[in-house]
């Protein structure tokens, strides 16, 4: 089915992960994936305890060996979101993470081996009802074995990852097994835009987005948003991970923020802040870190603040005026700052007590 629309989202089949809808008019769903070895059971369960705080809705772990698999099921009991095994090249252990009860199990049919024995990993997943994600990423395509393959544009790029993506495909098709999800990855916005947006003219199976391997915090999450906003804004686009080498933390409050961004999600307050010059004399920078550390650590805060618009402003010429359109906020002055709500000035608050005094603010907001 092919997909011609903008900034109306594509429609796509629906598939079931836990107690979540991939794809047709649901929300765009976030995802991580833990960097604990999953044989590791505190660890892991710990990392992923923190993620569920953050907001994290799917989250991935690597099944390297069976230990890692067996482990699975502890793992499931101890969460309480949706776990995907990440498996490849064995496929007793896609069968055992379904035996633990794993939600999905992300692999790649031409790296699992003959096809009996993927026709013994769908046979599980299709008893268990969980779907199968087929992950193609620009740098493990089968088509790179070929060392005589002449030098390709980004369109050959993206071109050959949905061929190699719709073969996957037809290999689960052909034994009528259709609750399916797909990524097409690179490290690089052009090829990930070209080659899921060709994949979305093809077909009507959900897709996972992320730009692979972007990098650290700042470079990654600039190539992220733009590869992932990109396609979302014209309607491509079921779930998303931001691949940041950085705590799994920050990669899903960086997927929310692209999704908020486009006003697709609502996740925490919208924190506005001035950059600073030369006649700020409080530390804005400090005071918005801490107030994001806090309420980001925080789930229930997190909730309590969900579409609330506060700032915090450093400069007495403008601040007061820019201000004016949040819930409330602060603007400064020297050592301390004005605190206005609804655009209406309240009171003096010493810089020392502004991060308090929001929070109580936030708490009890109704």
């Amino acid at each position: 089915m092919a997909c011609s629309c903008h900034a109306k989202k594509c429609k796509t089949r629906l598939v079931k992960v836990g107690r979540f809808t991939i794809g047709g008019s649901s929300p765009v769903s976030v995802q991580s994936m833990c960097n604990t070895d999953t044989r590791d059971l505190k660890a892991t369960v710990d990392q992923i305890r923190r993620l569920e705080d953050a907001g994290c809705e799917i989250i991935r772990v690597a099944v390297p060996d069976e230990q890692a698999a067996r482990n699975l099921g502890r793992i499931k009991r101890a969460i309480s979101i949706p776990l995907v095994a990440d498996i490849h090249f064995d496929w007793k252990l896609a069968v055992e993470a379904v035996r633990q009860g794993a939600d999905k199990v992300r692999i790649n049919p031409g790296n699992i081996g003959e096809k009996d024995k993927v026709r013994e990993v769908v046979k599980a997943c299709r008893s268990a009802g969980i779907p199968i994600r087929i992950g193609v990423n620009a740098g493990s395509l089968k088509a790179l074995k070929d060392v005589s393959k002449p030098a390709w544009q980004p369109y050959d790029w993206a071109r050959q990852m949905v061929k190699e993506a719709l073969d996957e495909v037809r290999t689960l098709e052909r034994l009528d097994f259709h609750d399916i999800v797909v990524s097409l990855k690179a490290d690089d916005i052009e090829r990930t835009v070209m080659a899921n947006t060709l994949f979305a003219s093809k077909s009507d199976i959900p897709l996972h987005l992320g730009v692979t391997e972007a990098g650290s915090f700042l470079a990654g999450t600039v190539k992220s948003s733009l590869g992932i906003g990109l396609l979302l804004s014209q309607g491509i686009g079921d779930t998303i991970r931001v691949s940041l080498t950085e705590d799994p933390a920050i990669q899903v409050r960086a997927a929310y923020e692209i999704l908020k961004s486009l006003g697709l999600r609502r996740y925490g307050p919208n924190l506005v802040s001035c950059p600073t010059c030369g006649r700020c004399q409080v530390n804005v920078g400090k005071v918005i870190h801490e107030l994001e550390d806090r309420i980001y650590s925080d789930r229930q805060l997190l909730q309590k603040a969900e579409g609330l618009k506060i700032a915090v402003m450093g400069c007495v010429v403008n601040g007061p005026g820019e201000a004016r359109s949040a819930d409330f906020g602060v603007a400064g002055g020297k050592g301390k700052g004005i605190w206005i709500e609804k655009g209406k000035q309240i009171k003096v608050v010493k810089e020392s007590e502004w991060v308090n005094e929001i929070i109580r603010k936030i708490r009890s907001f109704k």
